[in-house]
């Protein structure tokens, strides 16, 4: 007889935008051109995040509205980390002493995500997010277009070819983490920063803290 692990699931996939983090990545960015640019990135944000649009129609267009440089991105990225949840890194910390696997999997730009993920000791291979391209003198040129994590059902794509150890859980605030509940395990709504209804209505737990998230991974 083998004796029970310590974890309820043996992987955890962490939405950085609002989840594991208090800021959206792009809004923030955004809010850099001026307030004007920040209304129109913000709704076109939040109309993706509750599945009024599909990201796809918004990833490029918000993009190339905002034109983030590298300097905003180096940015964002010490941002992400200022604005960390309260007690995701110790909860991420026992997860990991436990044996449970932690990805970030994230429709942000990678080169940010992977500061907050360095911050809280994950490794660039632990990392889905999405690639962009600067010129000579730092202005971003292009982004990954062909990645999956730039459309609705992205990261349920990403997930689905990955070979996670199971049972594993989705945790995120968005539409775009909902729909990986089914190829997850479970999936958990975040409610820490914004409440979406139509996202905790289609979650298996609702959550407002990594306290309540650390209690059902671990199985406290």
């Amino acid at each position: 007889m083998t004796d029970k692990p310590p974890f309820r699931f043996a992987t955890v996939i962490l939405d950085v935008d609002s989840t594991l983090c208090g800021i959206e990545g792009i809004d923030w960015l955004a809010a850099r051109r001026g307030e004007e640019m920040e209304k129109r990135v913000s709704e076109l944000t939040e109309r993706a995040m509750r599945g009024e649009l599909p990201l796809e129609d918004v990833y490029g267009a918000r993009l190339a509205m905002v034109r983030p440089r590298r300097e905003d991105i180096d940015a964002l990225g010490r941002e992400y980390i200022a604005t960390i949840a309260p007690g995701a890194l110790e909860a991420v910390e026992k997860w990991r002493l436990k044996g449970v696997n932690v990805i970030l999997l994230s429709s942000a730009i990678r080169h940010a995500i992977l500061r907050v993920a360095q911050y809280i000791g994950l490794g660039p291979d632990e990392v889905f997010a999405v690639d962009v391209k600067f010129d000579a003198i730092g202005a971003l040129t292009e982004f990954d277009r062909a990645s999956p994590l730039t459309t609705t059902t992205g990261k349920r794509d990403i997930v689905s070819r990955l070979d996670l150890p199971r049972p594993m859980i989705a945790v995120g605030d968005g539409s775009t983490d909902r729909a990986v509940r089914g190829t997850a395990d479970a999936f958990a709504a975040f409610t820490g920063f914004v409440s979406r209804p139509a996202v905790a209505e289609g979650a298996d737990f609702v959550v407002k803290s990594f306290d309540e998230l650390s209690a059902i991974v671990l199985g406290d």
